[in-house]
């Protein structure tokens, strides 16, 4: 592991803010209504070159939270069963602790202060994580709060 406080190439690049590719699927498109049903991060690396590259990937099957909106063309647009047996889909302050928790322990061995986002139209992932670590009352969220990288 990173000394805690050395500073490595990729905490560098990006100003302290480690780039954490992002992807949710979910059952509409209101992330306050709508349900978050898989959530993927891929955290990235750099070598002394400049050269990123995927490091790991972290994925989990969410639960619809109780009372979730479940657009039908969302899901026909996914094709997510969100009820199929063999989803394996849990809680989903389970699912964001389980990433955020990994995400947190990256941070610290680069050396950065906070995780951005990466995405395609991030804002709406981000809306949607956001979202559902409110439901779960999860404070400590390592996402900057409005910062995103947008792939676009």
């Amino acid at each position: 592991m990173q000394n805690m406080n050395k500073k490595t190439p990729i905490s560098q690049r990006f100003r302290g803010f480690l780039p954490v590719v992002v992807d949710v699927e979910t059952a509409g498109f209101n992330a306050k209504t709508d349900a978050l049903l898989e959530i993927a991060a891929v955290l990235l690396e750099m070598d002394t070159n400049g050269i990123i590259r995927p490091k790991s990937t972290h994925a989990c099957h969410v639960e619809p939270f109780p009372g979730a909106n479940l657009d039908p063309k969302a899901l026909a647009f996914t094709g997510i069963d969100p009820h199929h047996p063999f989803r394996d889909a849990i809680y989903e302050g389970d699912a964001l602790e389980n990433v955020f928790k990994i995400i947190r322990h990256e941070i610290k061995s680069t050396g950065c202060n906070r995780a951005i986002l990466v995405g395609h139209n991030p804002t709406f992932d981000l809306g949607f994580i956001k979202a559902a670590a409110a439901r779960a009352d999860i404070k400590r969220n390592p996402f900057h709060l409005f910062s995103t990288f947008d792939t676009v």
